[in-house]
């Protein structure tokens, strides 16, 4: 019969990930204390890693749109250009005719 697998929360990912990028212990000591294994710690490390250098890159730091903000914006564009449309079809029909 095959065990469960064991599951962890982002925080227990993180303090264990902490800890190996810290290296006052060394991988097996962290492996044996969390019971954890050394190639699942090195993964979590280099997650951890990759994620902060993500933080200081200037697209993490752009704000994200508002979606209705953006649709109220395209509303807008789409009446001025339909206006414009109108007037311009207005003023062929004067000068075909």
């Amino acid at each position: 019969m095959s065990e469960k697998r064991r599951s962890f929360s982002p925080a227990e990912k993180f303090k264990v990930a902490l800890e190996a990028i810290k290296g006052d212990l060394t991988l097996a000591q962290i492996s044996s204390k969390y019971q954890v294994h050394s190639t699942q710690i090195n993964k979590w490390k280099k997650q951890a890693l990759s994620y902060l250098a993500a933080a200081f890159s200037n697209k993490l730091n752009m704000v994200p749109d508002d979606p209705d903000a953006k649709f109220a914006e395209l509303y807008q564009q789409i009446g001025q250009l339909k206006v414009e449309n109108d007037f311009l079809k207005k003023k062929c029909d004067l000068f075909g005719s």
